[in-house]
């Protein structure tokens, strides 16, 4: 199904979520798991693929269904998604279908779409209870489980801010003290950075995930948050949107502060290009990448800091401007209302989220803990996490609504449109726009449909 048609399609499902009320069960009685008899059972969960740790993420998914099956008796099954617009189909054809996975992990940006079909369960105290409580969890990763504390789907499970690594030794090297706070800043370092095979930045054009992020995090703070909800109006062929595109296109064709090669690259590929010390900035990165970085050529010869919260073309924040350092981050659990095993679901989520489990996943991911002990454990001794923790804090949700997963692949398929361009040397600005009305329309579509 192609993207625009899945997306309006969810649009509307609301209603058929609603429908799909009557059909649910709530499983077992019983609200702990040394309680439930899950034998026979299993609980079915979907899940992003993990392109940076496959390997590891194949284990974990061993692991956990052998630690869930021994403390309730039923086995754990994981499907896994490859893009965004596959993690949006799979609810899209869940929800009509009314049977699917017990349980989705969904990117905290897609919660709002999940929320807007009516599809999947809304936590009551009770419910809470059953994973342990909503004080077990970071207060800052609740803050896009819902439109509001009394309507919330989505139960945090990791988080990830999103920073950008830098090489310490090639700041230095060119006369360089920290990384730059303005985006325009960042491109002159990055310049002054770029000679031979290093480059200035590495940066995956070609990832399902990160190029909006770029987007979205100059826009809004130049004033645009892309979607006004209060005026139901999308606003993605903004003069300050246009002006985000053409900077992140511009470091490949103007700037030439990127390696030629990164119009094929995934987030995998930039990591492993900062890893092998041929780049002084990896921009849009969390502390996922701290497992390979440690063990890279870079090692000891690398930090985080804050990414610019300053749009381009400017020198501070306009007046409406956010200094968002990055959106509200990670990742939330939710619980399909068709699922005839509810309560087994939420013990698998009160396993996943406990404290040993959320160190354990930490220390083999990177990803940060939303469990509150387990993220103290993590935190102590280590200083590298200082300017992803503050970047948590300078965090902005992205909009609350039905029509982000729509206006969010719309914003990634401008650039995508734009990778045969990007490959010739230019943008044109006239291709821009002719893109960005493209991708208003959708968006503008999605919102008037939109719960």
């Amino acid at each position: 199904m192609k993207a625009r048609s899945a997306l309006v399609a969810v649009a509307g499902l609301a209603v058929i979520g609603l429908a799909l009320q009557g059909c649910s069960s709530n499983g077992t009685s019983a609200s702990g798991a040394g309680n439930l008899d899950g034998k026979g059972k299993t609980i079915n969960v979907m899940i992003a693929a993990n392109s940076i740790y496959p390997t590891e993420q194949k284990q974990w998914f061993q692991d956990v269904s052998a630690q869930f099956q021994k403390e309730t008796g039923a086995k754990v099954a994981f499907e896994t998604f490859a893009t965004a617009n596959d993690e949006l189909t799979k609810i899209q054809t869940s929800v009509l279908s009314g049977q699917g996975p017990d349980l989705y992990d969904l990117g905290t940006t897609f919660t709002p779409t999940a929320y807007s079909t009516g599809a999947f369960v809304k936590l009551t105290d009770a419910d809470w209870a059953k994973v342990g409580g909503r004080d077990r969890f970071v207060p800052a990763t609740l803050g896009i489980s819902g439109p509001d504390e009394k309507n919330e789907v989505g139960i945090p499970f990791l988080s990830r801010p999103f920073v950008m690594a830098y090489n310490k030794d090639l700041l230095a090297a060119a006369g360089i003290d920290k990384p730059a706070t303005t985006w325009d800043g960042l491109t002159d370092q990055a310049k002054k950075l770029t000679s031979g095979d290093v480059h200035g930045m590495a940066v995956a054009y070609a990832d399902s995930f990160d190029p909006w992020k770029f987007v979205w995090a100059m826009s809004i703070q130049a004033g645009n948050p892309i979607l006004d909800l209060n005026a139901k109006k999308a606003q993605i062929d903004d003069p300050a949107t246009k002006k985000a595109y053409q900077t992140y296109f511009d470091w490949m064709t103007k700037d030439k502060v990127v390696d030629p090669a990164a119009i094929g690259w995934k987030n995998a590929q930039a990591i492993a290009a900062f890893a092998n010390g041929k780049a002084a900035f990896l921009p849009m990165v969390s502390s996922s990448s701290q497992v390979t970085l440690d063990k890279s050529a870079v090692a000891g010869k690398y930090a985080y800091a804050v990414m610019p919260t300053v749009p381009p073309g400017e020198t501070s924040n306009p007046d409406g401007g956010k200094p968002a350092s990055s959106i509200i981050s990670g990742d939330n659990m939710v619980v399909a209302k068709y699922s005839k095993n509810q309560d087994l679901t939420f013990a698998l989520v009160k396993m996943l989220t406990s404290s040993e489990n959320q160190v354990k996943y930490t220390k083999t991911f990177g990803d940060l803990p939303t469990n509150a002990d387990a993220a103290k454990q993590i935190e102590q001794g280590n200083a590298s996490l200082a300017p992803i923790l503050a970047s948590g804090s300078k965090a902005v949700g992205t909009p609350f609504s039905g029509a982000w997963g729509d206006t969010q692949l719309a914003l990634v398929n401008v650039v995508v449109q734009s990778i045969p361009s990007l490959s010739k040397g230019s943008v044109s600005s006239s291709e821009l726009e002719s893109r960005l009305k493209a991708a208003q329309a959708t968006a503008q579509a999605s919102l008037d449909k939109a719960k």
